[in-house]
């Protein structure tokens, strides 16, 4: 029981953070999601509706917020951003039973380029990398691990997912 109340603190704060940091109003957002250890999403946020569910002992409601998106300067891993220009599209704490963070995030330029900008800018950051095809894996400066995987969305963009832990 405790820890779920812990992660109401976590929680609800997050939440108000991201309602405060919407300044302008996007016709799409970041969509957000929180879960608890066994896969059960404790709050939700929409990133098309602006909608948040809440999920928590003993409360569970739904509310809208003003839709927030969430760009490359919001992220940072040991120092290193996103490639500039990139909007998060989605982020996932606590990946159900593997408790990984995921984030989706859309890039403008083509997934080899921004390869190899995260190549330099991860390495530069104390990364221990490794080449998994057109992914790249490794640890971070703490040694957690991470995955960064991307694939062509048509011209010059890209789509990426960097999970981390798991």
């Amino acid at each position: 029981m405790t820890n779920a109340f812990s992660r109401i603190g976590l929680t609800l704060p997050l939440l108000a953070a991201l309602a405060l940091s919407a300044c302008d109003r996007p016709t799409e957002g970041t969509s957000i999601s929180i879960n608890s250890a066994d896969g059960q999403t404790l709050a939700a946020v929409d990133g098309k509706s602006g909608e948040v569910k809440l999920a928590l002992p003993g409360f569970s409601g739904a509310f809208k917020l003003p839709k927030i998106s969430l760009e490359a300067d919001n992220f940072e891993l040991n120092g290193v951003h996103l490639y500039p220009g990139s909007k998060i599209r989605n982020v996932d704490v606590g990946n159900g039973r593997d408790k990984a963070f995921t984030m989706t995030f859309d890039s403008p330029a083509d997934p080899a380029t921004v390869r190899g900008w995260f190549r330099e800018k991860m390495g530069e950051a104390d990364f221990t990398l490794t080449d998994q095809g057109s992914a790249l894996g490794g640890k971070t400066a703490e040694e957690k691990p991470f995955r960064l995987e991307l694939r062509p969305e048509g011209g010059d963009r890209s789509t990426g997912t960097i999970t981390l832990g798991g």
